[in-house]
């Protein structure tokens, strides 16, 4: 199980990533603070001094004027994969009034920041409907049909990817180390005795990307989790056997993990 191509365009638009805005037929890219509100709709914080704010003046096109969000990730780990990047285009429009006091707050469930206290004076939201997403992902370019991105839910991992990461780095590497083992069996190339041990790089909620080898051996492998996660709490349980495995009398449930055969799950990433 992997997450679609929808629910990755959400993760990515949620807010939580560096993005550049480009204004159609203006000078740019800009930088931008932005979010995505329930709906998916992308909120934008502009300063109403900045290039950005002048770019999006309204124009004599009766649907405003065009922009495109461009928003790359970032790998958390070394040797993690990057989820990929996602170009969302529409025509933001300003917000006023009772729709920007509620865009606020959605802008601030996912970035908070004392410049939105400030928004009808020195700061302006904008918002507008996906009406284009393209993702890219292991170089090839797909469309994400609006409806289903819409649809699509933003990873609950994600914003603590990084931590969690760290986290199973630092307290609990010889327990993943193991189960990494154990679960990928063949899997593991030979290797030396200086390569690092099996590693997970990057998490969500359908599983985990595994960092095998060394540097004349490196590959990477996927894990996926016997049901898609809720959050953080979930992951806890279904790791709790694994971690404290040394505490548990009897066999622990670390059997039954699908992992695919090469070449679906397993690559060379030389």
């Amino acid at each position: 199980m992997q997450p679609s191509s929808a629910e990755v365009a959400r993760t990515l638009a949620a807010g939580r990533l560096p993005g550049t805005a480009q204004v159609a037929y203006r000078p740019g890219p800009h930088q931008v603070r932005h979010a995505i509100d329930p709906s998916g709709r992308v909120l934008l914080l502009v300063s109403v001094v900045s290039d950005l704010a002048a770019a999006l003046w309204p124009t004599g096109d009766s649907r405003g004027t065009a922009l495109v969000l461009d928003v790359r990730d970032l790998p958390p780990a070394a040797g993690a994969p990057p989820l990929g990047r996602v170009w969302i285009s529409g025509w933001p429009e300003p917000l006023t009034g009772v729709e920007a006091r509620q865009a606020a707050i959605d802008f601030a469930e996912v970035v908070p920041t004392g410049d939105l206290l400030d928004v009808g004076r020195g700061f302006t939201l904008h918002r507008f409907e996906p009406a284009e997403i393209r993702l890219e992902r292991a170089g090839t370019v797909r469309q994400v049909e609006p409806a289903e991105y819409a649809a699509a839910e933003p990873d609950p991992l994600h914003a603590l990817e990084r931590d969690l990461l760290a986290d199973l780095a630092d307290h609990h590497g010889p327990e993943i180390a193991a189960f990494l083992r154990r679960q990928l069996r063949d899997l593991v190339p030979p290797g030396g005795v200086d390569d690092p041990p099996p590693r997970v790089v990057r998490l969500d909620r359908y599983g985990m990307v595994v960092a095998l080898g060394g540097r004349d051996t490196r590959c990477r492998a996927r894990l996926a989790f016997p049901r898609p996660l809720a959050g953080q709490a979930e992951l806890a349980e279904l790791l709790r056997p694994v971690l404290c495995r040394h505490r548990q009398p009897g066999p622990m449930p670390d059997r039954g993990w699908p992992v695919g055969n090469p070449p679906d799950q397993a690559w060379s990433d030389r």
